[in-house]
């Protein structure tokens, strides 16, 4: 099976407000971000659609045969739909959500899917855990359009009714044919089986970094410094008298906000970002996978001398950053997939300050915001300023602190208009040799435009395992804090 036709579908399995809903969006974002042409299929959806919002608990009564059969109609209208979008866009990750509840609608689906030639993977939440269920309600199901207008207590009460009959009829995973995951009480316990290929591996690694304990992600761009006031790009130049001043009044601004909560900062190896840091009374980690996208051979200049001295490079970048890489450094792809495994880690955090680079933090808060590869390399980043995102169920919500100091304005904004010099991209075979056509050497830079629109971005190589080679396995996950030797246990298994 090649990535071409790789197609997976991740079955929700679980009561309501068990997070399905939260791990669909998330695994979505997630897989999105990496290139992974990846979409939600919300049965809930299709029945508001079908049916309407307002139905009251016993419209899911198992021994009420007219909204069984509504149900399972808009459960058929949701998996038409998902194998439509297979076949006719190219989908490579499609999930599921819906609760799946039974052995009968598992069985069901499976075989459908299975005669598409769509690999299933069900990923089960199960949760005993009260308290997390109840606020799982209030936040999440009580905003739905099935409670629009409806009086708190009184929506909480009907969805615990709701919540009821699906107990009635509740079947856990137990089928060994299938490949599943469960995650027990927001992943503290995982049962893994049949897992079988590289992306699977994937989502399974993902899924077990994933907790909902409250948090705050803070981002900042180091200080202005002296490479900024100058207008050159890359390098590793000191802060300038004013980026001083930030990192100054930084700590200030944090404690303000957090109070007493603990807080780790991660920099760059950059000296701008760890000179940013430097008053901050936190544990700090300096990361070299956080290090600024690497310019290559045009470190160091303004964007007036790539110009002038590599018009053809400067159009070309302007034509499709997100995959223009430079010769001998990166493009804005390059950088996310450098980034992946910080994502990973990241998910594990607690509260967490990011002092980081234009373009890193782009791709970051890209990740968080849901944005396109078209419109990540444009994200406004400016200096002097903490972004502070809050994880919430369906996304974050934002807020931005601009410290009162002044710094140059890095940000180019997209182009209305391309101004491409109209001469053929080079081949990689070109560039190795340095020539078009075997005489004439090439003009500018020399960077290329990596053609992998519509590519993922993570490698994928299905089928790692033979289908018969992983039985089930249970592992018991560790607080959110320890990360380093959880990680060296699952390295094997998940890269």
């Amino acid at each position: 099976m090649t990535t071409s036709n790789l197609r997976i579908a991740c079955v929700m399995v679980g009561l309501p407000a068990r997070g399905k809903t939260y791990i669909s969006q998330k695994v979505c974002r997630y897989l999105t971000w990496l290139g992974i042409n990846t979409k939600v299929f919300n049965v809930g959806n299709y029945r508001r659609k079908l049916y309407g919002a307002h139905q009251e608990h016993s419209f899911f009564d198992p021994s009420n045969s007219e909204g069984r059969e509504q149900r399972k109609e808009a459960a058929c209208s949701a998996l038409d739909d998902m194998i439509r979008w297979f076949n006719q866009d190219q989908g490579i990750v499609a999930l599921y959500d819906a609760t799946n509840s039974t052995k009968e609608r598992r069985e069901w689906v499976h075989d459908k899917l299975t005669k598409e030639n769509i690999q299933v993977f069900f990923i089960e939440s199960i949760c005993q855990d009260e308290s997390i269920i109840l606020d799982n309600i209030k936040e999440v199901k009580l905003s739905s359009p099935d409670y629009v207008d409806m009086d708190p207590e009184e929506a909480i009460i009907d969805f615990k009714a709701r919540i009821d009959h699906y107990k009635e009829q509740y079947e856990t995973i137990t089928e060994q044919n299938y490949t599943y995951i469960k995650l027990i009480n927001v992943g503290s316990q995982v049962i893994i089986n049949m897992i079988r290929g590289y992306l699977e591996s994937r989502i399974v690694y993902y899924l077990m970094n994933l907790h909902t304990a409250p948090r705050k992600i803070y981002m900042s761009r180091h200080g202005e410094s002296m490479f900024n006031l100058q207008g050159k790009i890359g390098g590793d130049s000191y802060l300038s008298p004013r980026g001083v001043l930030y990192a100054n009044q930084l700590p200030d601004l944090i404690k303000k906000n957090l109070g007493d909560k603990e807080l780790i900062v991660w920099t760059s190896t950059m000296k701008r970002t760890i000179q940013t840091s430097g008053l901050l009374n936190y544990p700090k980690i300096n990361r070299k996978a956080l290090d600024e996208i690497d310019a290559g051979v045009c470190d160091g200049m303004t964007y007036e001398e790539i110009e002038e001295k590599y018009p053809e490079d400067y159009a070309n970048r302007d034509e499709d950053k997100f995959n223009y890489r430079y010769k001998g450094g990166e493009s804005y792809r390059d950088v996310v997939l450098r980034l992946e495994p910080i994502i990973m880690d990241l998910e594990r955090q607690g509260n967490i300050l990011i002092i980081g680079h234009q373009a890193i933090l782009r791709c970051i808060y890209a990740y968080f915001l849901n944005y396109s590869q078209e419109d990540l390399p444009y994200i406004k980043i400016p200096l002097h300023t903490v972004i502070e995102l809050t994880p919430k169920a369906y996304g974050c919500d934002e807020k931005r602190f601009k410290v009162d100091i002044e710094a140059v304005d890095t940000h180019r904004p997209k182009p209305t208009k391309t101004q491409t010099i109209k001469t053929k991209v080079p081949t990689k075979q070109e560039l190795s040799h340095g020539t078009t056509n075997g005489t004439t050497p090439l003009p500018g830079a020399s960077g290329e435009i990596v053609n992998d629109m519509g590519n993922p971005i993570l490698p994928i190589s299905p089928q790692l395992w033979p289908s018969n080679g992983t039985t089930a396995t249970t592992i018991t996950t560790p607080a959110p804090k320890q990360t380093s030797q959880f990680k060296q246990e699952l390295s094997t298994f998940a890269l």
